[in-house]
C-alpha cells in the first residue's frame, strides 16, 4: 500500500502543521485521519439544594458555574454537524471520553421509542476537581447541574431541537439509585438537584418520567471543556444591548458586537443580575442564541478545515461524559446520517413554564402546554405555536378567609387527610365540613376553575407540594385538594411572635 502521505494528498492534499496546546502535531494527526475518510467525502474537509447565584470569586465563579446549560448542545450540534469525516476523527480521539455504565438504572418502566429519531440529553456539570480546581467555593463540594437540554434528532435526520429545561423548575424526582450503589428517594424539589444527588443517570430517568419521551444516550460537559471549546473555534461573536460591568463575573463589555473568548464567554452565558432583567429564562434565551452562534460559526469557518476541527473536537473530548452505548460506532453511524444538515435548521425552545404561587424564585411547567411540546417530540410533528399574547402579571393571592377549599381523598390515609383538613382550618381558610372521595391517585393536587387561580395560588403557599391544575370543569367559587396516596406536604405555619428583644446599637459594648 502507498505510505499514509501519498494517500493524504490523494485524499486532498498535505495540511499545515499545527500545534496544539500539548504539543501534538495537530495536522500530522488529521492528514492521517483523513487518508481513511470515504472518497468524495467533501463534508469531512470542508448546558442538595442548587447553588447561590451570590459567592464571591466565590460570587462570580460560581455563578459560571452553571455555565454549560448551552453548552453541551452547541458542542453535541457542532460534532454532529462536521459529518462523516468527524465520526472519523473520533477514532483518533475518543481515548479522552469517559463513559459511564447506565446499567438498569433507568428503571423498567421507560416511554415507548415510537420512530426512528433519536433523542440526547445533554448535561452540563460544575464539578470543582481537577482542571475545574480554580472554580472551587469553601464549603462547597460534588457536582451540581441546572443544565438539561433534550436535543431531539428527526428521524430523517434533516432537523433538530433542542429544548431547554430551566434549573429552577420545581417537578417530581423518582427514585434513583446512585454510582456507589445506594438510592435517592423519590421527592418533589427543584429540577436540578436530580444530579447533585445521583449523577446524570437521576436526570435521564426523571426526564424521561416527566416527558414522556425515550431519550437514547446523555453526554455531559464541564465549564473547562467549555472554555476550551469557545478557544478552539477563535472565540463567538455576540451582540450586547449594554455596557456591561460585573465585578463578580470578573465580566466587563462593551455595548455592541464583539467576539469573546473562553474566560469572557463563560462569564457572559452565566451572567444573571447584570444582563437583562435577572431572571433565569432571560439568561436561557441568551445563551441559547450564544450556541446558536457557535453552531452557525463552527458550520461556516471550522468544520471546513479539518484542522480546526480537530483541534474543537480534542478541547471538548478532554471534558465529555457519555453513556456507555454512545460509543464510536454509534457516533460514526450518527454523524453520516446528519451529513445535510445546517446550522439553521436547529431550533431552539424552551419548556413552557408558569409561576410556582409558594416560591416567586422558582417555576413550575405549564402542563398543557409542556404534554402539547412532548407529544410533538414523541411522534415527531411539528411543535405547537406559542401562545399569541404573554401571561399578564397577576395580582396577589387573597388571604386564607378568602378561600373556599373543598378536600378530596384520593387514596390518603385517613390521619393524614384529618391533620389536613384541622390544619387548614387553623391557617383560615374555609374548609367544606365533608371530605369527598375521588379516584385513587398516587400525588395531591390544586385543582380550579380559571377564575379561581388566586384561591389556587393563596392554598399553594400552605400545600407547596400539590400541583396546581386548571380545570375549566371545576366549580368556580373554590378550590378542590386532591389527597393521594403520598400525601401532600404543608409548609410550616407562619411565626407571628418573635422572642427576644435584642435591639442592633442598644448593647453595650465589651469593656
Amino acid at each position: 500500500p502507498a505510505p499514509r502521505n501519498e494517500e493524504a494528498k490523494r485524499a486532498g492534499g498535505d495540511l499545515p502543521a499545527q500545534e496544539d496546546d500539548e504539543g501534538a502535531d495537530v495536522g500530522e494527526s488529521v492528514n492521517a485521519i483523513r487518508a481513511d475518510a470515504p472518497e468524495g467525502d467533501a463534508a469531512a474537509e470542508d448546558e442538595v439544594a442548587a447553588e447561590d447565584d451570590d459567592h464571591a470569586r466565590g460570587k462570580g465563579r460560581t455563578r459560571r458555574g452553571k455555565a454549560l446549560r448551552r453548552t453541551a448542545l452547541g458542542l453535541v450540534v457542532v460534532m454532529l454537524l462536521g459529518g462523516a469525516g468527524a465520526a472519523l476523527i473520533y477514532r483518533d480521539l475518543v481515548g479522552g471520553i469517559e463513559q459511564k455504565d447506565v446499567g438498569d438504572r433507568l428503571g423498567a418502566n421507560r416511554p415507548e421509542k415510537l420512530n426512528k429519531s433519536l433523542n440526547i440529553l445533554l448535561i452540563g456539570s460544575d464539578t470543582r476537581e481537577g482542571d475545574n480546581a480554580e472554580y472551587a467555593v469553601p464549603g462547597m463540594s460534588g457536582a451540581r447541574s441546572d443544565t438539561a437540554i433534550l436535543l431531539h434528532l428527526s428521524p430523517n435526520r434533516d432537523q433538530a431541537v433542542g429544548i431547554s429545561f430551566p434549573r429552577d423548575s420545581m417537578v417530581k424526582i423518582p427514585e434513583c439509585e446512585k454510582d456507589d450503589g445506594g438510592t435517592v428517594p423519590a421527592r418533589f424539589g427543584m429540577l436540578n438537584t436530580a444530579f447533585a444527588f445521583a449523577g446524570p443517570t437521576c436526570t435521564w430517568r426523571m426526564l424521561e418520567s416527566l416527558t414522556g419521551v425515550h431519550i437514547d444516550h446523555f453526554v455531559q460537559v464541564d465549564f473547562s471543556g467549555f472554555k476550551r471549546m469557545v478557544d478552539a473555534l477563535g472565540g463567538v461573536e455576540i451582540c450586547v444591548d449594554k455596557p456591561v460591568n460585573d465585578p463578580r463575573a470578573e465580566l466587563y463589555l462593551e455595548a455592541g458586537k464583539q467576539t469573546v473568548q473562553g474566560e469572557q464567554a463563560l462569564g457572559y452565558v452565566r451572567a444573571r443580575y447584570s444582563i437583562g432583567d435577572g431572571s433565569d429564562l432571560e439568561r436561557i434565551e441568551r445563551q441559547q442564541k450564544f450556541m446558536a452562534a457557535v453552531a452557525e460559526k463552527a458550520t461556516d469557518s471550522v468544520l471546513s478545515d479539518p484542522a480546526k476541527t480537530y483541534k474543537f473536537l480534542k478541547a471538548a473530548t478532554k471534558s465529555m461524559t457519555t453513556d456507555d452505548e454512545l460509543d464510536l460506532s454509534a457516533m460514526r453511524k450518527l454523524a453520516d446520517g446528519l451529513r445535510g444538515m445546517s446550522a439553521g435548521q436547529v431550533r431552539f425552545v424552551t419548556v413552557p413554564v408558569e409561576r410556582y404561587a409558594p416560591d416567586p424564585n422558582r417555576v413550575q411547567w405549564n402542563q398543557a402546554r409542556a404534554k402539547a411540546l412532548f407529544e410533538a417530540v414523541r411522534h415527531d410533528n411539528d411543535l405547537p405555536a406559542e401562545p399569541a399574547k404573554p401571561v399578564q402579571p397577576r395580582q396577589a393571592p387573597p388571604s386564607p378567609g378568602k378561600v373556599n377549599v373543598t378536600v378530596v381523598d384520593a387514596g390518603g390515609k385517613d390521619a393524614v387527610v384529618q391533620r389536613v383538613v384541622k390544619q387548614l382550618g387553623k391557617r383560615g381558610y374555609r374548609v367544606a365540613v365533608k371530605v369527598e372521595k375521588g379516584a385513587e391517585s398516587p400525588d395531591s393536587r390544586i385543582v380550579y376553575a380559571p377564575p379561581a387561580e388566586g384561591q389556587a395560588s393563596a392554598l399553594a403557599r400552605d400545600v407547596p407540594s400539590a400541583l396546581l391544575t386548571a380545570d375549566a370543569g371545576t366549580p368556580a367559587g373554590g378550590v378542590r385538594l386532591i389527597i393521594g396516596k403520598n400525601g401532600p406536604r404543608l409548609a410550616p405555619p407562619p411565626i407571628n411572635k418573635i422572642g427576644g428583644g435584642v435591639k442592633a446599637g442598644q448593647q453595650k459594648r465589651c469593656e
